[in-house]
């Protein structure tokens, strides 16, 4: 865990930062395929009207749990999805739309992006987190992007955090501009933000 020893809070998050996506990437491709697998079976379990919803997600990166085969599966029962795409640093995100099959070009943080599809307003985000804590705030890549989303989108969507059990920590220590999330979602169960993080 991260050594909060004379760390002050960005520092002690660049620190858990390090370590956590230090630990993802040792996960090896049996672990990573089983607990994703168990996340999609306990995001789908929580949610289960997903499919009634525009449902934004992440192309997964750095051994981020993968959603594909479930996002699949949502568009095959009339759902629709899109994916974010960064317009230029320090601005919301837009989404736009996928399907499978659809070309995907890296943006400018080498992550695969559609370059055409409508542009649509997410009614639910699926976000990875780096680390998360009881009170529901992630820790991303610093970028600070979801939290000017969150902050931007009105209503707000349906905010669910996607990681892994050993990402959960006391505190992630937040910063004043960090959106909590509603829900977070492991290969154990899913977690009600607002509840002490019981699991639903």
């Amino acid at each position: 865990m991260a050594n909060t020893e004379n760390a002050n809070p960005p520092e002690f998050r660049q620190i858990l930062r390090r370590q956590m996506l230090a630990r993802r990437e040792a996960l090896s491709p049996e672990e990573h395929a089983l607990w994703s697998a168990a996340i999609r079976q306990q995001l789908d379990q929580a949610f289960p009207a997903l499919a009634e919803l525009i449902v934004a997600f992440c192309w997964p990166v750095q051994n981020e749990p993968d959603l594909r085969p479930l996002i699949s599966e949502l568009i095959a029962r009339g759902g629709r999805v899109c994916l974010p795409v960064v317009v230029k640093p320090g601005m919301a995100l837009a989404f736009r739309e996928w399907w499978p099959d659809q070309p995907l070009q890296p943006d400018r943080y080498d992550i695969p992006t559609p370059t055409d599809g409508d542009f649509l307003v997410p009614q639910a985000l699926l976000l990875p987190v780096n680390a998360f804590d009881a009170a529901g705030y992630r820790l991303g890549y610093g970028g600070g992007f979801f939290d000017r989303t969150l902050a931007t989108l009105s209503p707000r969507p349906l905010a669910i955090g996607i990681g892994f059990d050993f990402q959960r920590v006391d505190s992630i220590q937040p910063a004043a501009h960090d959106m909590p999330l509603d829900a977070i979602v492991t290969e154990s169960g899913c977690y009600a933000i607002g509840s002490g993080s019981r699991k639903l």
